[in-house]
């Protein structure tokens, strides 16, 4: 049978039928040179200034909206609206807010001075202040996969700020040259030296040093340093820190010259062997007080196991690792997993094998908890294959899965996290809806990371003789 008959007489084929390769010729541009890219490179750039500046106030500087009473009282202090009234008009001296009548809009910095406030004086069975214990350093989480596209940046994002509005003090490391996350917290980062890299080359720096005195000692050469090094050895990791337009996350951003780190890296370590570079970033973080600054940091990392995600692998307290529910994105994560087991267990075999020689104890990475998290979560679409992931992954997984709502993708559209849209900009209904993807998220995670410090110190209880 014969396909219908168009206007033109012929059968209705589909469209990559009967192309004609001269009049498909004739519709191309000359070839394309290299110089070609700079432009198309310059006009992206363009438009992603117009677009980030979609999320920025009028001068062009992103700033964060103010909380109405609604919110604090549902979602950032357990206090009912009226008793927040009362205790405002008996307290003149703390934030009063702004607006008239019974709903006002606090910014989070007095929002923060509430919970101090509440915390000193209110009843003494509520969490108004987050718990972290005293005498321990902060949490460090990687979001990390290979597989672009599964919700690392968004899920990072939105882990950081759900931390900032419990209270706490957070640190985001952007580590991907994309800089999706420098773009989101509103960072500006000229060069690759206002990233981490000048931290990776001081480290190199300083076990080249350490180098050069074993060589000196033995009548060897020294090592050159190159103007590089000597300018990292210079650089803290404080200087790095760039506030954001929320009071308590800082950031140290990334740009597309951080990429350069995956080819240097490699160069140092093939001059200096015994240069330990998956522990650069660690360093610098514990080193540079970093750890003792923060209650949270959070690593976004590329879409590629290279020399910047091993360095936050190895820097990580705790593992997330975002995947939606499909078999690629399945696929690809198992692999993930087995590329982080064949790496690390390389590098302790490697290290190990020069410990037993000289005498020294082994050394091995260890985690705190790994949890896989499926996110743009359809569960109409995909509750059958999420249940095999789920049976696959096991222990590994969260228990809830981030489902993808309209609100989410108007937020992104907005480089924005959800938590920075107003919420009357929808429904209440569907604010409380989009707000409870990240919300109920943030819970897990947050159990995970109380879990691991409550561990932590009683360990630490019990090497003090404590009990």
């Amino acid at each position: 049978m014969t396909g219908k008959s168009g206007p033109s007489g012929k059968a209705d084929l589909p469209p990559y039928f009967n192309i004609d390769p001269e009049q498909a010729a004739k519709s191309l541009s000359d070839p394309i040179d290299t110089a070609r890219f700079a432009k198309a490179a310059a006009f992206a750039a363009r438009g992603r200034d117009d677009l980030a500046k979609r999320g920025y106030a009028p001068d062009g500087k992103k700033r964060l909206r103010k909380f109405s009473t609604w919110e604090v009282c549902k979602y950032l202090l357990p206090v009912n609206a009226a008793h927040l009234r009362r205790v405002l008009k008996a307290h003149p001296d703390l934030p009063q807010g702004e607006g008239e009548g019974g709903s006002k809009w606090f910014t989070l910095e007095e929002i923060l001075k509430l919970r101090d406030h509440f915390a000193a004086e209110g009843a003494k069975d509520r969490e108004y202040r987050a718990w972290r214990p005293e005498g321990l350093a902060a949490k460090v989480v990687a979001v990390a996969n290979f597989k672009g596209g599964v919700g690392k940046t968004s899920t990072a994002a939105h882990l950081a700020m759900s931390a900032a509005l419990d209270g706490y003090k957070v640190l985001v490391i952007d580590l991907d040259s994309q800089g999706s996350m420098t773009s989101i917290l509103g960072g500006t980062v000229a060069d690759e030296w206002e990233t981490v890299f000048p931290l990776m080359a001081r480290d190199y720096a300083l076990a080249l040093q350490a180098e050069n005195k074993v060589r000196e000692a033995s009548g060897q050469a020294p090592f050159v340093f190159d103007e590089t090094l000597n300018e990292a050895l210079m650089v803290s990791p404080r200087n790095l820190v760039q506030k954001t337009h929320w009071p308590n996350i800082d950031l140290i951003g990334a740009q597309l010259n951080l990429y350069w780190a995956e080819f240097q890296v490699p160069v140092w370590r093939m001059q200096l062997k015994s240069w330990a570079l998956w522990d650069s970033l660690s360093n610098a973080l514990s080193e540079g007080g970093l750890l003792d600054d923060y209650d949270m940091v959070f690593l976004d990392t590329p879409p590629a196991l290279g020399y910047l995600t091993i360095n936050a692998l190895a820097a990580a307290d705790i593992l997330l690792v975002p995947l939606g529910a499909s078999f690629l994105e399945f696929d690809s994560t198992g692999r993930f997993f087995d590329m982080i087991y064949s790496t690390f267990a390389s590098i302790e075999e490697g290290e190990n094998r020069v410990r037993r020689a000289d005498g020294l104890p082994e050394m091995r990475f260890e985690w705190d908890a790994v949890r896989a998290l499926i996110t743009r979560f359809d569960a109409a679409q995909q509750t059958d294959l999420a249940n095999v992931v789920q049976a696959y992954f096991g222990d590994f997984m969260t228990t809830y899965r981030q489902e993808v709502t309209a609100m989410v993708g108007q937020a992104g559209e907005q480089v924005s996290g959800i938590y920075e849209t107003d919420y009357r900009d929808f429904n209440r209904d569907t604010y409380v809806r989009g707000r409870e993807t990240f919300d109920r998220t943030w819970a897990e995670v947050k159990q995970v990371i109380l879990g691991t410090w409550w561990r932590d110190l009683q360990m630490m209880k019990t090497e003090n003789g404590e009990g």
